[in-house]
């Protein structure tokens, strides 16, 4: 194996799952000697500089897309769509630089369409294959697919059978011969004892601005009212650390991915949003959940419906959320199964170092 081949890491920046669910591949990678850079932008650069502050960090600018605090995400998101395809072309002449000043070997782009290099091996992370939409999916398909085909490799993190993660998002269409299903990643070892609950519920606040912080606020007032013993981390990496208490409510700016899982392990059922890295982290530490989507975010929304339908977590709207009503509901709901553990990853790994 080639020791000290040089791997750029380029999540993308719209919440923290991109970053969190790089961070075994990039544990894997240092393990094997290759020599990791991370290139990112806002709060996926704060986390990932806190969880490798030995590491070379690199200002890769994001799109600066910003989700709506009112009316419809798909008009907003559609109106969006020229900043989005500039961006994929700024970080692609931004790579470019990148590339040739630090000399990468390879490119690991986690939904970032534009990290890609001619001179480099180019992999592509990604568990939306399609996009979910209430109309124009096989438009919508075809045209992810030709971003992608421009990527040497497609990881999807996720089971290629039943049981899987993601659903339609990764196994509704044919797949090229360049995809590989690698296993659901996260950031957690989950081979840790079993720790006696410390808290009834704990709250993880993620995702992008207005939204999360609406996020942050109706669960806030909600579990100060309940008396239930409560943990709330806010994801906000880019913060002091800091730990405050308002009664029954001990609040947290941000945690460390060890000290994350260790208040997940610590807490009986856990309050989040339905992003992907979220349902894999979960998954791992086999934890009862109640998914609150970003309202209209389809993927999101699609993914607390499916694990509804399947009997593994209860949803309920943002608009909606009850906090009383969720914990009764919750109770019916199984959480998850022990996951399976592979090695593609690994497999993958190794041939792009050899």
């Amino acid at each position: 194996m080639a020791k000290g081949k040089r791997i750029l890491i380029c999540p993308l920046d719209w919440g923290l799952g991109h970053a969190t669910r790089c961070i075994p591949i990039i544990r894997l990678l240092e393990q094997k000697g290759a020599d990791v850079i991370i290139a990112a932008d806002k709060r996926p650069l704060e986390l990932l500089k806190k969880e490798f502050p030995h590491l070379k960090h690199i200002l890769l600018k994001g799109y600066e897309i910003q989700y709506p605090q009112k009316g419809s995400m798909i008009w907003a998101m559609l109106r969006s769509i020229p900043k989005i395809i500039k961006g994929i072309k700024i970080e692609h002449e931004d790579l470019n630089k990148i590339i040739q000043e630090h000399q990468i070997d390879v490119v690991i782009s986690d939904n970032r369409y534009g990290c890609w290099n001619a001179s480099s091996k180019n992999i592509f992370i990604t568990h939306q294959l399609m996009i979910k939409s209430p109309f124009g999916e096989n438009i919508l398909h075809r045209i992810v697919s030709k971003y992608i085909d421009q990527f040497d490799e497609c990881w999807v993190p996720d089971h290629e059978k039943e049981p899987n993660l993601s659903g339609d998002l990764s196994h509704k269409y044919p797949l090229t011969e360049k995809t590989f299903f690698i296993g659901p990643l996260t950031r957690f070892k989950s081979e840790r004892e079993q720790q006696q609950a410390e808290y009834d519920v704990m709250a993880i606040i993620s995702g992008p601005e207005p939204q999360r912080t609406l996020f942050e606020r109706i669960v806030s007032e909600q579990l100060f009212k309940s008396g239930l013993r409560s943990l709330i981390v806010f994801g906000l990496p880019e913060r002091t650390k800091k730990i405050e208490q308002k009664g029954n409510v001990t609040m947290i700016s941000h945690l460390s991915s060890d000290e994350m899982e260790q208040m997940i392990d610590r807490s009986n059922l856990i309050i989040a949003r339905s992003g992907y890295s979220t349902i894999m982290d979960l998954s791992a530490l086999q934890k009862k959940a109640i998914f609150i989507p970003t309202p209209g975010q389809t993927e999101q929304e699609y993914l607390a419906k499916e694990l509804f339908r399947k009997n593994i977590t209860y949803y309920q709207k943002q608009s909606e959320f009850d906090l009383k009503k969720a914990i009764k509901e919750s109770e019916r709901f199984k959480g998850f199964a022990k996951p399976e553990k592979g090695s593609i990853l690994i497999e993958r790994i190794n041939l792009i170092l050899s």
